[in-house]
């Protein structure tokens, strides 16, 4: 969920809360003055009632509501000392609605100069509290929809210009590569906190590219300064071995120190590469077609394959292009289709299929799983192959993360699986 939208919704629920708060305040606030309103409109007319009874005797003998909202009826003295005045709801049978409507009553009680006592009784209309309710729900939800209207839409103008500085700030980073001949320019902006986080993505920016640059000549320098010296004691040991005369025993000895020598040099290269691959070195990229780069290792690998007496078939479900670094997408095909021949035994099968995001890669071997949890890791080896780096699978396994493909292994019957998909 993006910023603008995350602050949109804790806005909208509290608003929520703040407004319906409001509407229950805002009714029994309302109500209470709708009472003292009526309460003092029918003490009014009380006064009135009175003032007239005592001019026109003929209104003493009102007993019923009928046409007009004042009944009157005579009561004993003792009760019109002990009864007090008071206001109450209570409900009348209305023509017009031809149902009970809720009216407001006043009772009270006075006395005439001839000593005679009368309990007087007023109604008048009373404000439907379901009705009221209603609109005043109907009411407060248009407000709601009004002030989210109103938020999004300054949510969407003005905020989105405030933050307008980080978004450029995370377009300039997700744009920015290590190794890349691209400076990085943090947007200009006014805000005190965008500029502070400005400078502190430059100053971490800076550090990780001296960083980066040192350990890039580092790995240059390794890579030169040892393989010179290891091609020159191989070739050294070579031609020492070619006229050497002296014993079978001597002669092995000779013959292992040449063979650690050049495993020490694929070893080298190897961590070389390893090492490029995680400092994301391998910035070139292209379309890359994966089913002839598959077929045209096979074909490299077969003079191999037919010493080894083993059989590829290649399936071409679909065509595999993609965007790639075409050096690492040798590296990967080399390294999975070595091991699924270095691994395997005479007259054994290598089945290739390709799909249109990825190909797997079957082969026969041992009869049993590797290990899914180690065969992946660095200097990991089979105990079937004594000479291996074990860094085959390790450089494999990195490339996928820097592509962030999937590569799945499982064993099923005898054959090993290895699955390598890119995402969609």
């Amino acid at each position: 969920m993006k910023l603008l939208n995350h602050t949109l919704l804790y806005l909208s629920a509290s608003l929520i809360f703040i407004l319906s708060i409001w509407a229950v305040v805002f009714y029994f606030s309302m109500m209470d003055e709708v009472y003292d309103s009526i309460d003092d409109g029918l003490e009014n007319y009380k006064m009135l009632i009175i003032k007239k009874a005592s001019q026109d005797s003929t209104l003493l003998s009102k007993d019923s509501f009928d046409e007009s909202n004042y009944a009157i009826r005579p009561i004993d003295r003792e009760w019109a000392l002990r009864a007090t005045e008071q206001f109450r709801d209570t409900s009348m049978y209305m023509e017009y609605e031809e149902d009970y409507e809720v009216v407001r009553m006043l009772t009270t009680y006075f006395s005439t100069p001839a000593e005679q006592y009368y309990e007087l009784r007023i109604i008048t209309s009373m404000v439907e509290g379901e009705d009221l309710v209603g609109d005043l729900l109907h009411a407060l939800l248009w407000l709601y929809v009004a002030v989210i209207a109103s938020a999004f839409i300054i949510n969407n103008w003005v905020l989105r210009k405030i933050w307008r500085p980080f978004y450029e700030l995370q377009h300039e980073l997700r744009g920015f590569k290590l190794g890349e001949d691209k400076s990085f320019k943090p947007p200009q902006t006014k805000v005190t906190e965008f500029r502070d986080m400005n400078d502190t993505v430059a100053a971490l920016l800076k550090a990780n590219i001296a960083v980066f640059q040192h350990q890039k000549q580092f790995i240059e320098n390794a890579s030169h300064e040892l393989q010179t010296p290891l091609a020159i004691a191989i070739n050294k040991l070579e031609l020492l071995l070619e006229q050497f005369q002296g014993a079978d025993g001597q002669m092995q000895l000779l013959a292992n120190a040449i063979q650690y020598l050049e495993r020490m040099t694929r070893l080298n290269k190897s961590l070389l590469l390893l090492s490029k691959i995680e400092n994301k070195q391998f910035s070139k990229e292209e379309k890359v077609n994966f089913n002839q780069r598959l077929r045209q290792q096979v074909a490299d690998f077969d003079e191999l394959l037919q010493y080894k007496d083993i059989t590829v078939e290649i399936v071409e479900k679909a065509r595999f292009t993609r965007v790639f670094n075409a050096d690492l997408a040798d590296v990967l095909i080399t390294n999975l289709l070595k091991n699924a021949i270095v691994h395997n035994h005479s007259g054994g099968t290598v089945h290739i299929v390709i799909k249109d995001n990825g190909f797997e890669i079957a082969n026969t071997g041992l009869k049993q799983p590797l290990d899914p949890g180690k065969m992946f890791a660095r200097f990991y080896r089979a105990a079937d192959n004594a000479s291996s780096t074990g860094l085959g699978l390790a450089v494999v396994k990195a490339i996928a993360q820097l592509y962030q493909a999937e590569l799945d292994y499982h064993y099923e019957a005898g054959i090993h699986y290895f699955n390598f998909q890119l995402p969609t």
